[in-house]
């Protein structure tokens, strides 16, 4: 009679196992994506070692609770917290807790319903378009309307507790948004903060870091700032990070694609002959016309 065999194993080769995952590649990226960040991404390398040490731990047979694995994502628009939920899901795919390299990202708008009865299906529906992967859901504390006793919020919230618990091998969920709103969302609903595992906050941006990112965009669009417009957007950074509403990287793309107007519009005044080098330079004159330097 032929033994069975069993797995005798009493080691594991980390460096192997992080090779095979791929996991490297995407946290290389968000180094190159990504301007400053350093606690961000920190934080992610973190989460990324215990679950590289995890998988290391199942491998040889030990004992180990799935890990939970939702998490908030706190800090202004525009720091990249939507990018990093992308790269989140890469890894967790590699390393294989969910089983699609997939985000489905919603608001309040795109669970709760208006009347009785419209929830639920709402809710649902996005719960069974993000399985198997992760449901980002930004400014979720707009979810938890207390002073409107007809508000349907809550209903979408318990869904999402139950999906939370029940599929939490299936489907990671994602909290975004204003870190005090979040922590006062936590307190107000401690089922859903009791869920979260991780908490990641992003800082907002110095002027030096979005001066980089500024140039990052142009090259990616395939424009140049000139001597002038560089200065010039230094300055404007500097201003508009002074001023409402301002968001971060985000701001630096609109302020971006207004310069790119101004320089179509200049251009096309111009007409005549144009070569590559002037269509991909964005002049100071581009820049300047900005509302931010006569405020």
């Amino acid at each position: 009679m032929t033994a069975l065999a069993t797995d005798t194993r009493t080691s594991v080769d980390l460096d192997a196992l992080y090779a095979a995952s791929n996991i490297g590649e995407i946290l290389d990226q968000l180094d190159r994506e990504l301007v400053g960040l350093v606690p961000v991404k920190a934080r992610i390398r973190e989460i990324a070692a215990l679950l590289l040490i995890d998988q290391a731990r199942r491998q040889l047979g030990l004992a180990t609770d799935p890990p939970s694995l939702h998490m908030s994502f706190t800090g202004n628009p525009g720091t990249g917290k939507t990018t990093v939920a992308r790269r989140m899901a890469g890894i967790l795919h590699r390393l294989g807790y969910i089983r699609r390299d997939h985000v489905v990202s919603v608001t309040r708008d795109d669970l709760v319903g208006q009347y009785i009865g419209h929830t639920a299906p709402k809710t649902k529906e996005a719960l069974k378009k993000a399985m198997g992967g992760v449901l980002f859901i930004d400014e979720a504390y707009y979810l938890y309307r207390p002073e409107n006793e007809r508000d349907y919020g809550q209903e979408a919230i318990e869904i999402l507790l139950q999906v939370m618990e029940d599929h939490r091998d299936d489907l990671v969920v994602i909290l975004a948004g204003y870190k005090d709103r979040l922590e006062t969302f936590f307190s107000s609903n401690p089922g859903m903060g009791s869920r979260i595992a991780h908490h990641v906050d992003f800082p907002d941006f110095r002027s030096d870091e979005l001066f980089d990112i500024a140039e990052s965009m142009t090259g990616s669009m395939h424009y140049r700032l000139s001597g002038g417009a560089a200065a010039a957007l230094r300055e404007y950074i500097e201003r508009r990070m002074e001023q409402p509403r301002f968001a971060n990287a985000r701001s630096i793309r609109n302020a971006l694609d207004r310069a790119r107007l101004r320089q179509a519009n200049r251009l096309f005044a111009r007409g005549g002959v144009l070569d590559a080098d002037t269509l991909q330079t964005i002049e100071e004159a581009d820049i300047r016309a900005s509302r931010v330097f006569t405020q």
